[in-house]
């Protein structure tokens, strides 16, 4: 959707503004956490500031924007991409040193990151990407998905000893779990015996998906096992299984490893977890932000690996 006319005007003339201000570039990089100069500001929209993920990866965000002297301005989307919209062209309006977006949705957000671009002002993303090929990010800094989901698979077949039936309970509007599932699918077909059956979206959120994996139950009676793409996913699984009384019978595979989740997998309701490491990808996020003010070259993608974590790590860390 196109600006107002009376939005045009206001974006127009805080450019202008910008324009006839000294500008706010820091001068050196020296070591990674070097100071910046004062008055850079950088605004981000997380996707929710409710979970423990985007929790800690503002604290990263935080403690590496204190470290250079950057002042950080944090909304929340919290799912509503028509909200995140609006965020960024407020970051547009009072012109911003730089951006940083974790998308709701992936594709839909790219209006608003083209405005950014118009107006010169750098966009980064944490975590999920945007999809959108017509418009530039500087940088993307999130987990290794991918690779993740194929850990998801293969600790799932496990658990069902390479023989079964499983589900993905998915939420597709979302880059990072676009790729944590084509994970999924590639590893499980190195698993001729595991069958997969349904994906169905859950939305990402713990009700929705508590409704999707009862339509999976209902629909599927020999069902054993299910991917969920997040631990909202995963324990809303859980609920539908424990309610249906199938604990014990349908393993769960989850993604994140939030408290309530590990104290699941310790007491033996979920098999595993890929864990992330959401406060160095908030960290990595600034370092690239500096060194590209400063003039520095930066890549396109930086990948952090996620690791497994199952009853066995729970047990290690009681």
């Amino acid at each position: 959707m196109g600006l107002t006319r009376r939005r045009q005007i206001t974006i127009a003339s805080a450019l202008v503004l910008g324009l006839l201000l000294p500008g706010c570039r820091p001068s050196t990089t020296d070591g990674d956490a070097a100071p910046g100069p004062p008055g850079v500001t950088i605004g981000v929209s997380l996707l929710t500031r409710t979970h423990p993920f985007y929790q800690e990866l503002e604290a990263g965000l935080r403690a590496e924007a204190a470290a250079r002297g950057f002042e950080l301005e944090v909304h929340s989307g919290e799912f509503d991409v028509a909200r995140q919209k609006d965020q960024l062209e407020s970051f547009v309006v009072s012109r911003v040193a730089a951006i940083v977006v974790c998308p709701c949705d992936s594709r839909s957000i790219g209006t608003s990151v083209a405005e950014a671009n118009r107006a010169g002002i750098p966009v980064f993303t944490a975590d999920i990407a945007v999809l959108d090929p017509g418009v530039k990010v500087v940088s993307h800094v999130a987990s290794d998905n991918l690779a993740g989901g194929r850990l998801a698979a293969e600790a799932l077949a496990g658990a069902l000893g390479e023989d079964g039936e499983v589900a993905i309970i998915d939420h597709p509007e979302v880059e990072s779990v676009i790729q944590r599932v084509r994970g999924f699918e590639e590893e499980l077909a190195t698993h001729p015996a595991v069958q997969m059956v349904a994906k169905l979206s859950g939305r990402g959120t713990k009700d929705a998906a508590f409704r999707t994996a009862e339509d999976l139950l209902q629909a599927h009676p020999s069902l054993d096992g299910i991917f969920a793409v997040n631990d909202d996913t995963a324990l809303g699984a859980l609920a539908a299984v424990e309610k249906a009384g199938r604990l014990g019978r349908v393993a769960i595979v989850g993604f994140d490893a939030v408290p309530e989740a590990r104290k699941a997998i310790a007491e033996g309701k979920i098999v595993a977890d890929v864990v992330q490491q959401p406060r160095l990808i908030g960290e990595e996020t600034v370092k690239g932000i500096a060194a590209y003010l400063a003039g520095e070259a930066v890549a396109p993608v930086r990948l952090i690996p996620c690791q497994l974590f199952t009853r066995a790590d729970a047990a290690a860390v009681e």
